[in-house]
């Protein structure tokens, strides 16, 4: 009793190790970042709406193995609000690559750059995947045999694993097969002891592997975390340069959410390859200028300072009357001088109160704007950098908006932008990026913007237009056309405004321009957004 009892139990005790394993294998993960089912829909939303994040992952697949979850955890580390690394003994032996792949990019400071950014953006999060793809096929290639050996460590640890089972199967064949006093047949018990030598041996060749691989990792990290670096910073620009040219073109959040995915980029492939995308910046920052002196302008505002007058408006008193009041026996003298009108106020003459027909910008495209000035900023990136700027001046009072491109005589183009319509992008890039070349005219230009003005005033009564005239040259017009010029401007009360870019000759006294303009400036430093600053304050 006692023999075979000790038989069963020798099975059992060297076996306890196998069953254990057998029993409660730990679980073990494909994905480097923690992620909720939230996170993966937008993963797969995201894949679903962009063709080329799907031609990458497809291309990625035909060379390298389980690039699907590396892909995946690349935009959820851009992606999540806040990215969680699993720990290094969670992950599944044939995706530590991946795992050390991405810690290196978490830990890099061009990531967390990065993630101002994209954090939260699907959109923006998936181009900055697609803009490491070409570091990412380098690190995937780098790490080529440290990924065969995690493979092969993957594929010893299930058989390992299996191994452990084939023990706990022998041993319950084991004990079906005892008698009653727990007696085993030899058979039965050497097919346990089979099974242990057999797991045993796969246990140290699990073993062999798993430090196989990781020698071949940590061989492999150095150039994986360089090739990170590069990659994060790749992507934090590719990112940055992308946000700065939608900024810069007066893209709205609402906008970008009415498109799809494939639509935004193409999109953003249109600013980034625009005539004038070299001159975002500039344009960014007219935007931002005429912004500032829109949110200083007040209707009738008090302008500039010419000296004291007598008045009872006392936003206007001067100190030395105010100082009267805190003396009791001179308020009574204060309220009289108040009531009868005589106290003394700062005068000023106050700037033109703002138009409110359409701002009309009449752009010169003739061959000499294409001419650069100082900072390398050509003419005609100046003049459509101000004329956008009016579009955004235009949109916010609610008035029309027309852009007029002209050249020579026989060379017009008219962009209008009616204030109860969105004023598309595409529609606004087709405005800055034609350029006609040729010679100048004004008489063109000015004309059809005076036809444009007297067409809204028949179908709305709408007088006091505003017509800015961008231009570098100087150009004669006749006196019969100057006649209907001024006529047309009395009748329907337009103002005119002029900006010689360039060109200090064509705003001289005596010049046509001069005689054209109710006011005219010359621009000499195309690098100053400033230059133009009062135009956004009376218009």
């Amino acid at each position: 009793m006692d023999t075979a009892r000790q038989g069963l139990d020798a099975l059992t005790g060297r076996s306890a190790k196998w069953l254990g394993l057998s029993a409660a294998a730990p679980e073990r993960h494909t994905s480097a970042l923690v992620a909720d089912r939230f996170d993966l829909l937008a993963w797969r939303d995201t894949c679903a709406q962009s063709a080329a994040l799907r031609e990458l992952a497809e291309e990625l697949a035909g060379h390298h193995e389980r690039t699907d979850e590396l892909l995946a955890d690349v935009f959820l580390a851009a992606y999540q609000l806040d990215p969680r690394l699993r720990e290094r003994a969670t992950m599944h032996p044939s995706h530590l690559v991946n795992h050390r792949i991405i810690g290196e990019l978490a830990e890099s400071p061009e990531w967390a750059e990065l993630r101002r950014e994209t954090c939260g953006d699907p959109y923006v999060s998936a181009v900055a995947v697609l803009a490491q793809a070409p570091v990412l096929r380098l690190m995937l290639e780098r790490s080529g045999q440290a990924r065969a050996r995690s493979e092969r460590a993957r594929r010893t640890q299930r058989d390992a694993a299996g191994a452990a089972k084939a023990v706990a199967e022998a041993l319950r064949r084991a004990a079906e097969q005892a008698d009653g006093d727990g007696t085993v047949p030899s058979a039965a018990a050497d097919a346990v002891d089979e099974a242990i030598e057999t797991a045993e041996a796969a246990e140290a060749d699990a073993q062999r592997a798993a430090h196989h691989a990781d020698r071949s990792l940590t061989a492999a990290a150095p150039g994986i975390g360089s090739a990170a670096r590069s990659a994060a910073a790749e992507a934090a620009a590719t990112v940055r340069e992308e946000t700065a040219l939608v900024r810069a073109w007066g893209v709205g959040a609402g906008e970008l959410e009415r498109v799809s995915f494939d639509e935004r980029a193409r999109l953003a492939d249109r600013l980034r390859t625009s005539r004038l995308a070299q001159w975002a910046e500039l344009i960014g920052r007219f935007r931002q200028m005429a912004g500032g002196e829109r949110a200083r302008k007040v209707e009738s505002a008090t302008g500039q300072l010419v000296g004291v007058t007598l008045g009872d408006d006392l936003s206007r008193v001067i100190p030395s009357e105010l100082a009267n009041l805190g003396v009791p026996e001179l308020r009574a003298v204060f309220a009289a001088r108040y009531a009868a009108g005589e106290l003394m106020l700062y005068d000023s003459q106050d700037e033109e109160t703002a138009g409110r027909g359409a701002v009309i910008a009449c752009v010169d495209t003739s061959h000499s704007m294409y001419e650069a000035g100082p900072g390398g900023v050509t003419r005609e990136a100046w003049a459509k950098a101000c004329a956008l700027a009016l579009l955004d001046q235009a949109r916010h009072a609610e008035r029309d908006f027309v852009g007029i491109l002209f050249s020579a005589a026989d060379k017009l183009r008219v962009h209008r932008f009616p204030a109860d319509r969105p004023a598309g992008i595409a529609q606004v890039l087709d405005f800055a990026e034609a350029f006609l070349g040729g010679g100048t005219s004004y008489e063109r230009p000015l004309s059809a913007a005076s036809e444009l003005l007297e067409e809204e005033y028949n179908d709305s009564a709408r007088k006091r237009g505003d017509i800015v005239m961008l231009t570098d040259d100087e150009c004669e017009v006749t006196e019969g056309w100057m006649r209907g010029w001024n006529e047309a401007k009395r009748l329907l009360g337009f103002r005119v405004f002029g900006v010689a870019i360039g060109a200090p000759d064509a705003a001289g006294a005596g010049s046509v321009l001069e005689a054209l303009c109710d006011n005219l400036r010359s621009v000499e430093d195309l690098t100053d957004v400033h230059a133009a600053a009062d135009l956004f304050r009376v218009i």
